[in-house]
């Protein structure tokens, strides 16, 4: 047997290369840990290790009989530059795919309080949108495409119906290793309806004896953030790991808005009073406990999950600011049952399979019993009948099952064959809990759905490879259907809508650091549970939303290069988005001067965009870098829906998108500060936002009341490492020019902030 690991120049392991006995069938693929073993008879023989995006690595090895040959080596990339730099400075094995994809490394980032969507801001073409604080909706742009466009998931587990507590603006930077980006075109290993791309938030899955990370964070606004994850992989396989996250805020900060006279019932919207939130408090705890086996002989990977979480959110504001509510709020739980299977060369050698399975039982209980009325000063006024949006206690009941099967088989070296299958049922009942006998819906709202796909990549070379693939996916809906315009009787209605996709990329790796992609892809997206069935609240759903389609395409070309302590990676993309059935959120006026937010088809969109990013490192003193993206995304539909009457919007941009936004930052650090393994950073980092319309730009482009500003922010952390991170210190200010900030129309954001937080890591 000859056996060893392989690892890339910098010390990274490196998982799915391939290694052989050259002009023999005696092969092996390396594990999550880099580890391989080939056994052959005895002899001498040439012993080659590939990889994509690695210098291909022959040597002479003599093998003998009941002997076992240890070699471990490490592999240049393919560039022959010492390391691949995406974001955070790290080597990304997603970059070496021939999907437009990039890697966001969390290590930089542990010890400040950022959660995973702030994370994400910092990878080209993203941008985050939250309507609030701490707790508040919160949407991803990608590439023009936002909200249900862009899926989540977590470990290659889509995230759909887990519950608010889990969306990635409540989870902290610290659960992630790293969030890896799929920009458009999507692998079928996800199984994914994303028409915007996918982002995958990868957990650590380090072999470690026993570790605890903990953290405590501070701020304005009565924020208290709190972390815990501890662990144990002992000698045996048996391995367990906890995690345990809490976030608390009042939400209190000052915001400019117009203000109702309760008095004549009008609201002057060009006088603005500064006010303070006073119904926005929120927190959320979620616990995370998965216990196992890791490395046995039928099985890699086999770990039982277990999850609770508990939400409870108050609610400022409708979907647009002038609305005020003083008492009206949410609160639910959710429980969630888990099991991961993963191993690699099952049954043969080359065949890897992974499985994983999930029910999610998740209650939310929406509260609107008010009989007063409130404006932004705290006043009150009474109603002609109770309910500040519309008078409620009811409790939604979400069943969510979801599996994920993926099996990967390796025909030599050259040859890949993947086959995913992606399920998804859920299904909803609504209690009223108003009437002394709670009573419940006749109809349940009911979906499911499954996705299918295969594909083939082929490697001739580690500079070459090219991927085919083919998605079917399935679709079936039923739930309540008003019979008359009044709305007050239903009937049950279902429907099934079936599609087939397919699509195709390549990445070559070119003389002199340079890397291009390229990819297409005909993809389907599946109206979700909350465009179909809303949120028995603030969001109105429609069963009879079509599956959008789309046509796209990315380009992709980047540069690495190292010239001694200087390392540069610069990248440059672009996009094109021919978009059919696309679903749009749209706000519904209610009477009462009440809003509401809706979905409807719309049929023709039109995207193109461009992304540039740079990077740049000096030795381990400095870094700076930065992205900038510009959209143009606009109506393709030259008559108005349903009519022969001229389109007034035709061409112009689709309102409420940021079309234009750049980020960049710079951080300095000081090793050996104070003591040998101590380092210090200081960073500067910042957002800009080009103001963009709420409705169609040729409409609203001269009414303020229909733009959200320029908006340009700028931030600055301090931290402090102690003894190889062992104790952490960190000091943050937000926003500290304290400008206007909005990610939706007419929602302010918090100004100048301060936080503060301490950490600590323990382990082997």
């Amino acid at each position: 047997m000859i056996s060893g690991k392989v690892l890339s120049s910098d010390g990274e392991t490196i998982d799915y290369a391939n290694v052989y006995l050259k002009g023999t069938g005696y092969y092996a693929t390396t594990n999550e840990k880099g580890l391989y073993h080939i056994t052959a008879p005895e002899g001498e023989y040439t012993i080659v290790f590939s990889s994509v995006g690695f210098e291909k690595l022959e040597l002479k090895v003599t093998i003998k009989a009941k002997d076992r040959t240890k070699l471990n080596v490490k592999l240049k990339p393919a560039t022959q530059l010492a390391e691949v730099i995406v974001v955070g400075n790290t080597l990304s094995k997603v970059k070496n795919s021939a999907f437009n994809a990039t890697a966001v490394d969390t290590k930089e980032l542990v010890n400040t309080t950022k959660t995973l969507s702030e994370a994400l801001s910092k990878a080209p073409g993203m941008k985050i949108r939250e309507s609030g604080g701490v707790g508040s909706d919160m949407a991803v742009t990608m590439d023009g495409f936002s909200g249900k466009h862009v899926k989540v998931f977590i470990d290659g587990v889509p995230q759909e119906g887990v519950g608010s507590s889990f969306g990635i603006n409540n989870i902290p930077v610290n659960f992630a290793d790293r969030i890896e980006v799929y920009r458009g075109v999507v692998p079928v290993g996800f199984g994914s309806d994303a028409i915007g791309g996918v982002i995958n938030i990868v957990t650590p899955k380090r072999q470690r004896q026993w570790f605890l990370d903990a953290s405590y964070s501070y701020g304005s606004f009565n924020t208290h953030k709190t972390y815990v994850n501890f662990g144990q992989t002992l000698s045996n396989g048996l391995k367990y790991e906890i995690n345990a996250f809490q976030n608390y805020s009042d939400n209190n900060y000052w915001i400019d808005a117009p203000v109702e006279d309760f008095a004549t019932g009008g609201i002057n919207k060009n006088k603005l009073e500064h006010v303070r939130r006073f119904n926005d408090t929120y927190h959320n705890e979620a616990i995370i406990a998965k216990i196992g086996f890791v490395n046995k002989p039928w099985a890699d990977r086999l770990m039982a999950g277990f999850t609770y979480s508990h939400m409870y959110k108050e609610m400022q504001t409708g979907v647009r600011q002038e609305i005020v509510y003083g008492q009206k709020h949410r609160h639910g739980h959710s429980l969630i049952g888990a099991l991961e299977y993963g191993k690699r060369s099952l049954f043969t050698k080359g065949l890897d399979v992974a499985l994983t399975a999930n029910y999610n039982r998740n209650a939310t209980v929406n509260v609107d019993t008010a009989s007063v009325k409130y404006n932004w000063r705290g006043e009150t006024d009474r109603l002609n009948s109770p309910g500040e949006q519309s008078y409620q206690n009811s409790r939604a009941n979400n069943n969510n099952w979801s599996a994920t099967f993926t099996s990967n088989y390796r025909l030599n070296e050259n040859h890949v064959f993947t086959v995913n299958d992606v399920f998804n049922s859920f299904n909803r009942s609504n209690d009223n809990l108003l009437a002394a006998t709670v009573s419940s819906d006749e109809i349940g709202k009911v979906t499911s759905k499954n996705i299918v796909g295969l594909s083939y990549r082929y490697m001739p070379n580690t500079r070459f490879n090219f991927t085919a693939f083919g998605k079917q996916y399935h679709q079936y809906v039923s739930g309540p259907v008003a019979e008359t315009s009044a709305q007050d009787t239903y009937v049950k209605s279902s429907r099934s809508v079936d599609a087939l996709g397919y699509g195709a990329a390549g990445t070559w790796f070119m003389p002199m650091g340079f890397q291009m992609k390229a990819s297409y892809e005909k993809a389907y997206r599946l109206p979700t549970i909350e465009e179909m069935f809303g949120d028995e609240d603030l969001e109105v759903g429609d069963m009879a939303l079509k599956p959008e389609s789309s046509h796209n395409v990315n380009l992709n070309l980047s540069y690495n290069a190292t010239f001694g302590k200087n390392i540069i990676y610069v990248e440059a993309g672009f996009i094109y988005r021919d978009t059919r059935d696309y679903i749009q959120r749209n706000i519904l006026a209610l009477s009462g001067g009440k809003s509401a937010a809706t979905y409807v088809n719309y049929g023709k969109v039109d995207t193109k965009g461009v992304s540039v990013s740079a990077h740049y490192n000096f030795s381990k003193w400095l870094s700076l870098g930065g992205n900038f993206s510009q959209m143009n995304v606009r109506d393709n539909m030259k008559t108005a829906m349903g009519s022969t009457v001229a389109n007034v919007a035709y061409r112009e941009r689709m309102p409420n998108q940021p079309y234009m936004f750049a980020d960049s930052d710079i951080s300095f650090y000081w090793h050996g500060l104070g003591a040998k393994r101590n380092v210090l950073t200081v960073t500067y980092d910042n957002q800009y936002t080009h103001k963009f319309c709420y409705y169609a730009s040729n409409i609203g482009s001269n009414n303020n009341d229909y733009m959200v500003p320029d908006q340009f922010a700028h931030n600055v952390t301090v931290s402090y490492g102690i003894n190889n991170g062992r104790y952490n210190l960190s000091f943050e200010c937000r926003n500290f020019t304290n400008e206007r900030l909005y990610d939706n129309f007419s929602l302010q954001k918090a100004g100048r902030a301060f936080y503060g937080k301490v950490r600590i890591y323990f382990g082997n």
